[in-house]
């Protein structure tokens, strides 16, 4: 009879006993409160609680991946896009992420979506398009200071996608064409300014040789002669007449 007395009381220990045992993994931590107020934080490893007196609430360290659904939002020049983004962040301190906010996850991410809003809406259509990286660190600073007080890291911000009715793309191809022309414009005026003044240089010094010029014009003359399918009329220079007459002049006193 002794034994049957106290086979119940024992079954009970063991189930108060299994009842208080917690096995937390390396990356888990657990915030316990006793009798409703926060009494510390434990783990990782083996974790004991008072049946009824202590509970706990499990928190996982490891870096959280959030995608940030599609938001509407229109540049400071007017022109309406949808961009989503991927948030990376951690809790560094569960007892704020349990005690200081209800649910870190979901504050997190509508903080995410606002904060995605306001600042692209304060940028051009095409800062958001060249300088990604300035605003993914721009969303990440503001992010992690917000979420500080509720004990959350946010390591890093990407926007992956900034997407653009038909209308857009069309005006924005219209944009880099002409963008290529006015270059290309640009490049073809700066060589014929260069041409130019190649040409201004080369004449001055062949002005200050006569005998150079000369030769240039019987060099032009031997070019031209090599094709005989046609007759060319060449202008000849009067210096360049009087100097040959001469030649022959003084050739036949001699």
């Amino acid at each position: 009879m002794t034994a049957f007395t106290f086979a119940p009381l024992l079954l009970l220990l063991l189930i108060l006993f299994a009842m208080s045992i917690r096995i937390l993994r390396e990356y888990e931590r657990a915030v316990v409160f006793q009798l409703g107020r926060f009494w510390r934080v434990k783990g990782p490893g083996l974790v004991i609680l008072i049946p009824g007196i202590q509970k706990m609430v499990r928190v996982d360290l490891r870096i959280v991946t959030m995608d940030v659904p599609p938001q509407d939002v229109i540049s400071r020049d007017n022109v309406s896009v949808k961009v989503n983004a991927v948030v990376f962040f951690r809790v560094i301190d569960p007892q704020k992420a349990i005690i200081q906010v209800e649910n870190y996850l979901m504050a997190t991410s509508q903080l995410a979506q606002t904060t995605l809003r306001v600042v692209l809406g304060k940028h051009e259509l095409d800062e958001m398009l060249a300088e990604r990286e300035r605003l993914n660190i721009d969303v990440q600073r503001i992010l992690d200071a917000q979420t500080d007080g509720w004990g959350i890291k946010v390591t890093n911000v990407e926007i992956k996608h900034i997407d653009l009715n038909e209308s857009m793309v069309r005006a924005i191809a219209r944009q880099a064409e002409a963008e290529r022309e006015r270059r290309a414009k640009v490049i073809h005026a700066e060589g014929e300014k260069q041409a130019a003044a190649a040409l201004l240089e080369a004449a001055q010094m062949l002005a200050q040789q006569p005998e150079a010029m000369q030769l240039r014009y019987l060099q032009t003359m031997t070019q031209v002669a090599g094709d005989r399918g046609s007759t060319i009329v060449f202008p000849l220079p009067l210096n360049l007449l009087g100097a040959l007459l001469g030649k022959d002049r003084a050739g036949g006193r001699e």
